[in-house]
């Protein structure tokens, strides 16, 4: 019962999150945006269109390191840290440790636009995602959640695409670099997560880091002309001003559909419902065309159809991060009862 309700309940978040996003027209729908990049944005001399982090002028940032918190579970504790390498961008990450497990290897959670950081607090999520001997990192995107702030409204996730999709991309190398000096993470067994928006920076910055050795991608985000002309998330109002060709210049080195092709079966998998509210058909099937190996697809008719395969199949990531020997508990889920990590 207790599995059961946690992907009712995560099924629930994701299309909750594809409500409130589309709820958003009408926060946006007062103006069209425009597509040039915002000063503040501009200062800070940061290389968006370019997804290696180094390249892209944060290699030699200094990470500030600020522990808000922690709580410990029977299975697990759950540690809030801020990290910051940006001006005015400081990130709130939910780092989940298992306990009894040496440098166990992580998972990156990070869900669409725009979901905020409730759910990594909630005890069922946490045991879930740390069974069978795994970390687990969670946190939200540029411009989304915590982090949308100091910003006019007319500046959002989409009106500011390049730079959402470009900063969260760094972010996610920088986390990677924070991970690395605790300690206690194996860095060298990364996998992550993402869902929509999520789904798609996980593949750009799989495509720009090697310690990411594993993608899963959920109803990811891309083809940007085409997403950009179709997805119902993007308000009536401002959709000419995100097709005009300067706009789209500036994410067609941010597609995952150019990526794609470059991962190997074995790395990703892409999961499609049929039927997801932001990402329309014909974008599904390119995504799913660029994929190297069909085999990497998954594609379920239906939300219930979805749901069910969670439930009843194994952990995809956690299969091709294969653990290091931890405590006996650890050792009967490799042999046992699994959950798939949503």
């Amino acid at each position: 019962m207790r599995r059961f309700v946690l992907f009712v309940c995560t099924v629930f978040m994701i299309y909750a999150n594809a409500c409130l996003a589309q709820a958003g027209k009408v926060i946006h729908d007062h103006g069209a945006a425009d597509p040039s990049l915002s000063a503040e944005a501009q200062s800070q001399g940061e290389n968006w269109a370019e997804l290696n982090a180094e390249k892209g002028g944060l290699g030699k940032s200094t990470i500030k390191v600020m522990v808000l918190g922690k709580s410990d579970f029977p299975e697990y504790s759950n540690e809030l840290v801020r990290v910051q390498w940006r001006a005015n961008d400081p990130i709130d990450l939910y780092v989940l440790i298992p306990h009894g497990v040496v440098k166990p290897p992580a998972i990156l959670y990070l869900y669409s636009y725009p979901s905020d950081t409730d759910h990594f607090t909630q005890k069922v999520w946490g045991e879930s995602v740390t069974k069978g001997g795994f970390a687990a990192v969670g946190f939200v995107a540029a411009l989304t959640g915590q982090r949308y702030h100091t910003r006019p409204m007319r500046e959002w996730f989409i009106s500011e695409l390049q730079e959402s999709l470009g900063i969260s991309t760094h972010d996610v190398q920088m986390i990677l670099n924070y991970l690395a000096t605790r300690g206690d993470i194996d860095v060298r067994k990364v996998g992550m997560l993402g869902q929509g928006s999520g789904g798609a920076i996980a593949i750009l910055a799989a495509a720009a880091d090697s310690r990411i050795t594993f993608v899963d991608a959920i109803n990811p985000w891309g083809d940007w002309p085409d997403w950009l002309k179709e997805s119902c998330i993007v308000p009536e109002a401002e959709r000419a001003a995100y097709l005009k060709s300067e706009f789209l210049q500036k994410v067609a080195m941010l597609d995952p559909v150019k990526y794609l092709p470059q991962f190997t079966p074995n790395r990703i998998r892409i999961e499609q419902t049929v039927g997801d509210p932001m990402t329309p058909k014909d974008v599904q099937a390119k995504i799913a065309a660029s994929v190297s190996s069909p085999e990497s697809v998954v594609k379920y008719p239906d939300v219930r159809t979805q749901i069910y395969v969670w439930m009843t199949q194994n952990w995809w990531l956690k299969e091709q991060l294969q653990p290091s020997p931890t405590t006996p508990a650890t050792v009967q889920f490799n042999h046992g009862n699994r959950a798939l990590e949503h």
